[in-house]
């Protein structure tokens, strides 16, 4: 599966904007076009969103796991023991297809919320990117990624809010927002 030449870096879409899984999935839409083949880790999320619909369409170049429970997950300070497990089991399973040779590009989706909240280490996020091969693309989502990831990422995205729907209260809407 190795790309001859293809050497893959870090990229982290972070900050309190709008379209930082809309961008992973942009990358993955343009990967899967070129025929590299992209696995996507949705942490936090275990819901339906329109997107897992459309990315369905490009099995097998793109494979989608969502590591989260149904519903909406609410934390506060101390995460649910069920939310840990899950978030767990989601990077040791995000560092099985990192470290396969079957993906060029592993996305992370939500991870830089789920260290926040505790439900990953810091240090997991390290040693999960210290076994990174070096012709894997791994793209972090999320906000509040640590200093030491922007710092130790090749790519820093910071997705600003300057003004959002939401502010007027308009609520999420189907195919746009979810």
């Amino acid at each position: 599966m190795a790309a001859q030449g293809f050497k893959g870096y870090i990229q982290v879409y972070t900050g309190n904007g709008k379209g930082k899984t809309t961008a992973a999935l942009g990358l993955a839409l343009r990967a899967a076009g070129r025929g590299l083949r992209v696995f996507i880790g949705q942490f936090l999320k275990g819901q339906v969103y329109g997107e897992l619909a459309s990315l369905e369409r490009f099995s097998p170049l793109v494979r989608v796991e969502q590591f989260g429970r149904k519903g909406f997950v609410h934390i506060t300070e101390n995460p649910d023991d069920e939310d840990v497990a899950l978030a767990r089991k989601g990077l040791e399973r995000c560092a099985e297809a990192m470290t396969s040779g079957s993906f060029r590009i592993v996305i992370l989706d939500e991870i830089n919320v789920a260290v926040h909240f505790k439900l990953i280490s810091e240090d997991e996020l390290r040693a999960f990117l210290g076994r990174r091969p070096d012709d894997v693309e791994v793209v972090l989502t999320g906000r509040y990624a640590p200093g030491w990831l922007l710092e130790a990422a090749d790519l820093v995205t910071d997705m600003v809010e300057v003004k959002h729907p939401y502010q007027k209260g308009i609520k999420a809407r189907e195919g746009i927002e979810k």
